[in-house]
């Protein structure tokens, strides 16, 4: 009687390994099968998000710059049209959100100016702060033509000039930060970004 336990024991031991081995393939076959898939539509993702928050242009090129205040580097898309430059497309973040990470596309002009944005990814509360994202409201839309030099991007009630979102001024307020951590690299890498017409 006592081999037969042992015997089941093991029989269960040697099929919960086989179990566990089976899983394993499975998910690093899953993997192998959409790791490029899952690539190719970020990398369209954030083309689109270039191309919605620059004018029209015709080359592109790509630096990285640390913010002033430290943190992760912000990846500047640096914009031309027939040899000139029109703007910059940076990949910018806040850890301000009520979920989390926040990553934003803010389009700049050579002087500055907000020329347009766009929402990568959050994990926002549905129905309330994901409204930073066009899809979902216009909140974004304020900041459009505005240049941080004179447009204070902080919401109404910390003395500032953006009109928060009903509900969520945590996610308003990191979408601020994510736009100023952008404006502040900007001004400072004026002399790397070999801008035309400023």
């Amino acid at each position: 009687m006592g081999s037969k336990k042992e015997s089941n024991f093991l029989n269960m031991v040697l099929t919960l390994s086989l179990v566990a081995i089976i899983a394993a393939l499975a998910l690093g076959g899953v993997y192998v099968v959409t790791k490029a898939p899952i690539a190719l539509a970020k990398k369209k993702k954030l083309e689109a998000a270039i191309k919605k928050v620059l004018p029209e242009f015709d080359s592109i090129s790509t630096k990285k710059f640390l913010p002033p205040g430290g943190g992760d580097s912000l990846t500047f898309y640096i914009a031309s049209m027939k040899g000139k430059t029109v703007g910059s497309a940076i990949k910018t973040y806040t850890m301000k959100g009520f979920g989390g990470r926040i990553d934003i596309m803010v389009g700049m002009l050579n002087d500055g100016t907000i020329n347009n944005t766009a929402v990568l990814s959050h994990k926002e509360t549905p129905g309330l702060g994901d409204k930073m994202d066009i899809k979902k409201s216009d909140f974004s839309v304020q900041f459009r033509k505005k240049n941080p030099s004179s447009f204070k991007l902080k919401v109404t009630k910390d003395g500032g000039d953006v009109d928060a979102i009903t509900a969520a001024t945590i996610s308003s307020r990191a979408f601020c930060d994510a736009l100023t951590r952008a404006y502040d690299t900007f001004e400072s890498q004026q002399a790397n970004l070999n801008l035309d017409n400023k």
